[in-house]
């Protein structure tokens, strides 16, 4: 696995999604570290990773983390609830930098719940793991969570298709059970959802209130980097990279992030 050739890499922050999902994630790392450099990784040739086996999850996790290592980055964000609650500690044992990483935001749901119903929309592997089912042990007492997949909506998201017939009716055929149970929180545990925020806030109302653990994520990454050696006051460069396609990356990034951007392939990640 040969290491990247751009010297701007060293001392970014490098963020790796199983595809263009973690870019949600992303705006809110730029907005908490605006002098940063970061480099944004999708592995959209392997997405979805909900519907992957954990050592497939793993091993992509791997891959990335070393190669974003080997750029020369100074921590590590994994932007993808599934990776996080498959490989996470993984990851963790097998480098030295600092490894932050997201995952579903069940805690400040439960706080949050009014009618004592909380719905957690994830990615099959999400809602199937040990991880998840700790959070709900530690923080569920005396709630109900009720945990919901939601295959086809990666899918959605990473087309750049946020509004058509086919998302809005993927999206009822998830929700519309939880609310008919009466949930009024609903956790966003993937990070390509957020993007489907608007419409989800549309199709349920004002009453039910969204969960995006993403400022929470970036605000624990400026904790982590405190200690660093300040960089002198500038606009920080953002970088992007993907696995798959060159072409279909640039429009649905571009899209999401809200302007034109470059992505790079990395063909042999």
């Amino acid at each position: 696995m040969p290491a990247p050739s751009f010297p701007s890499l060293t001392h970014a922050i490098g963020v790796f999604d199983s595809g263009v999902g973690g870019l949600s994630l992303l705006k809110a790392i730029r907005e908490a570290l605006p002098n940063e450099d970061l480099v944004y990784v999708a592995d959209s040739a392997h997405a979805p990773y909900g519907d992957r086996g954990e050592d497939f999850i793993t091993q992509r996790t791997l891959v990335l983390g070393a190669w974003l290592a080997q750029a020369g980055v100074k921590a590590i964000t994994i932007a993808c609830n599934t990776a996080t609650v498959v490989a996470a500690k993984r990851l963790r044992e097998n480098t030295q930098l600092p490894v932050v990483a997201i995952e579903p935001a069940i805690k400040p749901a439960v706080a949050l719940t009014r009618s004592g119903v909380v719905g957690v929309l994830a990615t099959r592997q999400t809602v199937q793991s040990d991880n998840v089912a700790r959070l709900c042990e530690q923080h569920g007492a005396g709630k109900l969570i009720l945990l919901q997949a939601c295959p086809g909506w990666v899918e959605q998201v990473e087309a750049a298709d946020l509004h058509s017939p086919h998302t809005l009716a993927l999206l009822h055929t998830y929700i519309d059970p939880l609310l008919a149970q009466g949930a009024d929180t609903l956790v966003l545990g993937c990070t390509h959802y957020p993007f489907l925020r608007d419409a989800i806030q549309s199709m349920v109302g004002e009453s039910v209130v969204l969960i995006d653990p993403a400022q929470a994520v970036a605000r624990e990454l400026v904790r982590r980097l405190s200690d660093q050696t300040a960089q002198p006051p500038r606009v920080g460069h953002t970088y992007f990279f993907t696995t798959g396609d060159q072409a279909q990356a640039e429009t649905a990034i571009s899209q999401l992030w809200g302007a034109p951007v470059q992505v790079q392939p990395l063909k042999q990640v």
